[in-house]
């Protein structure tokens, strides 16, 4: 198991899904009797950025955190999959652990794989978080074309040295610095070769017509955050009547590391609230 900066009170469990010649860490804490929820990292980092949220949430839930593949443990050297495989590996992970529903929360391209999920197996979604995310159905051409130049600057600082696009993604992630230490950190796990692995990408963010949306939405985001991604977001949420939507002060893009307190009591309200 990786090392966990924060002491967590909660036992965790660390565990394996088994692929074709690869395998897929996850990790699980509190009750097994309790409903589950299944937390979904950013890019680039892995499942320690839920470390401040684990011991809030096992207290009154099963929670699993996961490394997708091509980060933290989940190598991807000998993956022939691709990161939209993961809605596969979501799905056999709850049925090991006897579930059949399960509250997703997804932050950033873990929201993106969250909402792939719910696009592929609704009726196993009781609610969905998404933070620093936008609609992966909706038309994203403004998106696309911004990240098609965000990929060039990534391209060229992992070419010239992994560690200083590491210190890039991990400043554009987060707004306190020690957030962004830890953020660095976690990269230390996304080589070369998971670039590879985040090419399925592109199968998951797709204009969709009629999507029909049964669980209850929840989009956040951190005050911090592009503008683009603010924009997008509240966009969303204007389109998505019944859906609720709250801005994270003093917040950058993965506001649950920078903010961990009250995206703890926004989500865990929200859940209440609708069950």
């Amino acid at each position: 198991m990786l090392a966990n900066p924060f002491k967590i009170e909660s036992p965790i469990e660390h565990k394996e899904l088994i692929q074709n010649g690869y395998s897929i860490h996850y990790y699980t804490s509190g009750d097994r009797t309790n409903e589950l929820i299944v937390f979904l990292h950013p890019a680039f980092a892995d499942h320690r950025c839920f470390d401040q949220q684990i011991d809030f949430f096992s207290n009154n839930y099963r929670v699993i955190t996961i490394d997708l593949l091509g980060h933290g443990l989940s190598s991807a050297n000998k993956s022939k999959d691709k990161i939209d495989y993961s809605v596969v590996h979501i799905d056999e992970i709850i049925k090991a652990e006897g579930y059949e529903i399960a509250h997703l929360v997804g932050v950033s391209m873990g929201s993106l794989i969250a909402q792939y999920y719910a696009l592929n197996y609704p009726y196993k979604v009781k609610s969905l978080t998404i933070l620093g995310g936008y609609c992966i159905n909706a038309d994203n051409k403004e998106i696309v074309k911004a990240q098609r130049c965000e990929n060039i600057k990534w391209i060229f600082k992992a070419l010239i040295s992994m560690n200083s696009f590491r210190r890039y993604v991990a400043s554009a992630s987060l707004f306190l610095p020690k957030e962004k230490n830890r953020f660095f950190e976690m990269a230390q796990y996304f080589t070369r070769k998971s670039f590879l692995a985040m090419s399925g990408l592109g199968k998951v963010i797709q204009p969709r017509v009629d999507v029909k949306r049964e669980y209850p939405l929840l989009i956040l985001n951190g005050d911090k955050d592009i503008d683009l991604a603010l924009r997008m977001s509240k966009k969303w949420h204007e389109n998505e009547p019944n859906s609720s939507y709250y801005i994270l002060k003093d917040a950058g893009h993965c506001a649950n590391m920078d903010k961990p307190k009250e995206f703890n009591e926004i989500v865990s309200n929200f859940i209440k609230n609708h069950f």
